[in-house]
């Protein structure tokens, strides 16, 4: 466990609202539960969010500007006259992320679906990528 000084400025600047808490923009920051992944390989940038109980053709993905935004929502209605019996159940998601690096904007991304998870794949612009540089010796 960790000394820490109290300082009164401290505890009343936590209490001071942030930029990221605007509605807006509190999605465009990663946070460790809401179920989206977003990592960088050396050729593409990948995107990977939970959208558990929906079917393809239920998931709207749009890209602009830089941002991702991932939504997707079902709804099923059962009612049995017989039994009495009415059911509702809801699903609905929904992501923004900025999309990170220099993205190839003339090779269109890919979105797949598979096991609940959605996974859309953008192509690095070859400008980005890591170059080898060649050492030379100087003349002296």
């Amino acid at each position: 466990m960790a000394i820490v000084r109290y300082s009164p400025m401290n505890s009343l600047l936590s209490r001071w609202p942030s930029f990221w808490d605007d509605e807006d923009f509190s999605s465009l920051v990663p946070t460790a539960n809401n179920n989206l992944d977003l990592y960088e390989t050396e050729d593409e940038v990948v995107v990977k969010a939970n959208v558990a109980g929906i079917t393809a053709d239920q998931v709207d993905i749009t890209f602009e500007k830089g941002v991702l935004w991932i939504s997707a929502e079902q709804e099923e209605i059962e009612d049995n006259k017989q039994k009495k019996h009415y059911s509702k159940s809801s699903w609905k998601y929904s992501y923004k992320v900025s999309v990170p690096g220099m993205i190839d904007m003339n090779t269109e991304p890919k979105a797949e679906i598979e096991a609940g998870v959605v996974t859309i794949t953008f192509k690095k612009a070859e400008a980005s990528k890591p170059k080898k540089l060649t050492v030379k010796a100087k003349a002296k």
